[in-house]
């Protein structure tokens, strides 16, 4: 019988690896899972204000998009799926680059009806219609991780699930408000977190195994060249949420929203690098199951806990992002008609657009319109920064915001979703 060797030792990739082993990655992805925590929860770094200001943006981009990102890129670009996660990334930061300069920029010092006036307040409409829409997105990925583990794993007991959240987070807006459940941000945040680390730790045992047994894969891009574009620019909402800091004003002064703003996207992006790193070589194109809930597949073979771990963060990252998304969008509305509908009425409204979302469209679509309509925002914010580095005489700096207003508005005209 010939020695063991060390790709023996590390390789998961049968369904038939031992009991043993099995049961040995399950205790260090637990430990990488709670050591995290344990982390996140030192007094130290949970009562930093810095720490605080960056976790609101870090828990909207690492949010639902991290889950279906895997699948999704693997299936459509193969072994260039990383390259496209950091075009993601850096059309996100470019985007943020202009948002945080309108952070910076003294909103008082703007002319009463001027361009940016008018630019800054059709973007809050933008913002408000896109958070409508992404709460939909949330609750429709909620309610499919929620039946993925049990017998009830199809299309139409999810939409139900969905339905039902809908209805509760209604009620709870309409009778209690949602201070309550906002409370649920930082514990969620932190359990998003870890439970991340204990996937990466996971991942990258299973690639080392595939890489020791010189298994890896490269797999061929799934789509054309129009076509990888058309449906790259229907993601992008899966790296939004970078805006939030902008909106955190009563709580933070401008250097730290910028700041903190600038630290979510660099952490996210590295999470986001490594994550689809590991999973672009080790998992056949072919076998790669495009759907919502598609990494519960994906991670089976990797470690038994895996699947378990991942639907509890997917339904606390859907829900609390939800119930953030619905108070903010209320909130938004109920300001920009100065009160004339009030946020119990836009909460009904939310809702009712969200139920007709749910059953009408399937997840992918929903998540292009929600990818189209951040773009919208983020194209009225590149406008406000260009009319504000005009104003001030940064002629470059405004000609680059411009371009990428322009850039904005293409992704809404040409994002697709993925089928």
């Amino acid at each position: 019988m010939p020695p063991e060797t060390a790709g023996d030792r590390l390789h998961l990739a049968s369904p038939h690896f031992s009991t043993r082993v099995a049961r040995v990655l399950n205790v260090i992805i637990f430990l990488a899972v709670m050591a995290t925590g344990g982390l996140l929860m030192m007094p130290r770094l949970a009562q930093s204000p810095s720490w605080r200001a960056m976790m609101t943006p870090l828990a909207s981009i690492i949010g639902s998009g991290f889950l279906i990102l895997g699948p999704v890129l693997n299936a459509l670009y193969g072994a260039w799926a990383p390259l496209i996660m950091g075009l993601l990334c850096l059309v996100a930061w470019a985007f943020g680059a202009a948002v945080r300069y309108n952070i910076a920029d003294r909103a008082d010092d703007r002319p009463e009806g001027s361009l940016e006036v008018r630019l800054d307040g059709a973007s809050s409409w933008a913002l408000a219609f896109a958070y409508a829409i992404a709460v939909a997105y949330y609750l429709n990925l909620f309610g499919a991780f929620a039946v993925d583990l049990t017998p009830w794993n199809d299309t139409f007991h999810a939409r139900l699930v969905t339905s039902a959240v809908f209805v509760l987070i209604l009620s709870v807006g309409w009778t209690r408000g949602f201070s309550a459940l906002e409370g649920m941000e930082m514990i969620s945040v932190g359990i998003k977190l870890s439970i991340i680390a204990g996937l990466l730790v996971g991942l990258a045992w299973f690639f080392a195994g595939k890489a020791a047994n010189h298994e890896l894969v490269i797999n061929p891009v799934g789509v054309g060249l129009w076509q990888g574009i058309a449906l790259g620019f229907g993601l992008i909402v899966t790296v939004q949420g970078f805006e939030t800091s902008r909106y955190l004003g009563a709580n933070y002064d401008a250097r730290t929203r910028i700041t903190s703003m600038r630290w979510a996207q660099m952490l996210s992006a590295a999470i986001y690098m490594v994550y689809i790193g590991l999973i672009s070589y080790v998992f056949d194109h072919q076998s790669t199951q495009v759907d919502e809930a598609g990494i519960i597949e994906m991670t089976r073979v990797v470690a038994p806990i895996l699947p378990i771990i991942l639907v509890a963060a997917a339904l606390a990252a859907q829900f609390s992002a939800a119930v953030a998304d619905t108070s903010g969008a209320g909130g938004l509305i109920a300001e920009l008609t100065a009160q004339k509908l009030k946020p119990a009425r836009a909460y009904g409204l939310l809702v009712a657009a969200g139920l007709l979302m749910t059953w009408t469209l399937d997840v992918f679509e929903i998540i292009s319109y929600a990818s189209r309509a951040f773009a919208l925002y983020y194209a009225l914010q590149s406008g406000v920064a260009a009319s504000a580095a005009h104003r001030a005489g940064q002629r470059g700096r405004a000609l680059r915001f411009a371009l990428l207003a322009l850039f904005g508005l293409v992704i809404v005209i040409c994002g697709t979703p993925v089928e």
